[in-house]
């Protein structure tokens, strides 16, 4: 069977930089966007409406209508060719076309068959998804319900955008929290030294009957506890409540979030997955900005490069330091392992393409952003490997820490 060269657009880096700026949880939009699936559905006559987006391994479907996906790998996808184009991709008979005739979803069970998709694009532009309508039934989409389609899917875009936005202002909020807790904090010692100083002038007045020194230093006493008092307040605000903020992880929803997104990955190929915690720093809040595309391309990559039946472990760690905790991210795997060379040019953000196991294609882009978005939260990656033992990967973020 003659291999399908599959798909990457010319500016796939700037694509999926685009879409990891948008710090998007895959597993948290369906209802914000199913209205616009089941309608996509209905104004196109189809049975099935999926909204996707394609990062560098995987295509998700954060939406979907008459079909329960959550995601399939990109090679699988038939959105991979829509985000080449700039208007729409249609394809009247998925069994007939060579590219997907041997795909799952057009065998039975699914048997699907006919498919239109229209591009989502990002604010700059980029095309980071797609919307798509599927049926199991030959169909032809007129002009108008076309344009209808269209449509819904610069809504679907404004949607995504909006959603990173809100992700975005959410961060900036609790940055400005912080930086009025480390203000509260900061005053406190001053303010306390003040209080205790006033304490010992107010004694040695009050033996030395220095009625009016006295009278002051009971002012600033009394101005400098109610300071304190208010500084006290604002690093209590919030403390008795114990649920995570927007824009937050702790170690155990950050482990519900990768095996629910990544466990099928594995599974497809029997490959163990494990995702181990801490226990002792297991319920400690911790920004969750760009952790899921960290994590995720990471754990994408070692199924990539692991065989049928080999192992991933991933660990997940919180070392609490005097200033700031460092959150530790590991993933080891059975894999084919990589060579000093490879390594290099990864961690100089150089890395190229190249073929995993079952033969899926590499785009060599995944550890590139991985590599970009440690360094922009200052943060380390240290990869280890060798052809017997797999590849250890392991990544380190400063966490703030009041």
């Amino acid at each position: 069977m003659q291999e399908i060269e599959r798909p990457v657009p010319h500016n796939e880096l700037e694509r999926i930089l685009s879409l990891s700026e948008l710090d998007l949880d895959y597993s948290s939009l369906s209802d914000q966007l199913k209205d616009l699936t089941h309608l996509a559905a209905r104004v196109a006559g189809t049975d099935i409406s999926l909204i996707n987006l394609v990062d560098s391994f995987t295509q998700w479907s954060i939406a979907n209508y008459g079909l329960s996906l959550e995601q399939m790998t990109r090679d699988e996808s038939v959105c991979q060719y829509t985000i080449m184009t700039d208007d729409q991709f249609e394809v009247p008979d998925l069994s007939s076309d060579d590219r997907f005739k041997d795909n799952y979803y057009v065998k039975d069970p699914l048997s699907l068959r006919y498919y239109f998709g229209v591009p989502l694009k990002s604010r700059e532009g980029l095309n980071i998804g797609a919307l798509c309508v599927l049926d199991t039934k030959l169909k032809v989409l007129n002009p108008e319900k076309i344009e209808l389609v269209k449509i819904i899917a610069g809504e679907i875009a404004n949607r995504i955008k909006s959603y990173g936005a809100i992700n975005m202002l959410r961060q900036r909020l609790d940055d400005a929290n912080n930086s009025k807790k480390k203000v509260a904090h900061d005053i406190r010692g001053p303010l306390a030294g003040i209080i205790g100083l006033s304490e010992i002038a107010s004694q040695q007045g009050d033996e030395n009957s220095l009625d009016d020194i006295l009278e002051f230093l009971k002012l600033i006493h009394k101005s400098s506890k109610s300071i304190l008092e208010l500084a006290d307040e604002i690093l209590s605000e919030d403390q008795d409540v114990k649920l995570l903020g927007a824009s937050e992880f702790d170690l155990v929803l950050f482990k519900e979030k990768l095996i629910r997104l990544y466990a099928p990955q594995a599974q497809n190929k029997s490959i163990l997955f494990n995702v181990n915690i801490s226990e002792v720093t297991q319920r400690i809040p911790f920004s969750k900005n760009k952790l899921l595309q960290i994590a995720g391309n990471l754990i994408s990559n070692a199924v990539k490069f692991t065989p049928h039946g080999g192992t991933i472990d991933v660990g997940l760690d919180l070392t609490l330091n005097t200033d700031r905790n460092i959150l530790v991210i590991s993933v080891n795997d059975s894999g084919v392992g990589m060579s000093e060379g490879v390594i290099e040019k990864i961690l100089s953000g150089d890395a190229a393409t190249t073929a995993g196991t079952s033969g899926e294609t590499g785009y060599g882009f995944g550890l590139s952003l991985v590599k970009h978005l440690i360094d922009a939260l200052g943060g380390t990656l240290k990869i280890t490997s060798s052809n017997t033992t797999g590849s250890f990967v392991e990544v380190l973020l400063p966490q703030k820490r009041l």
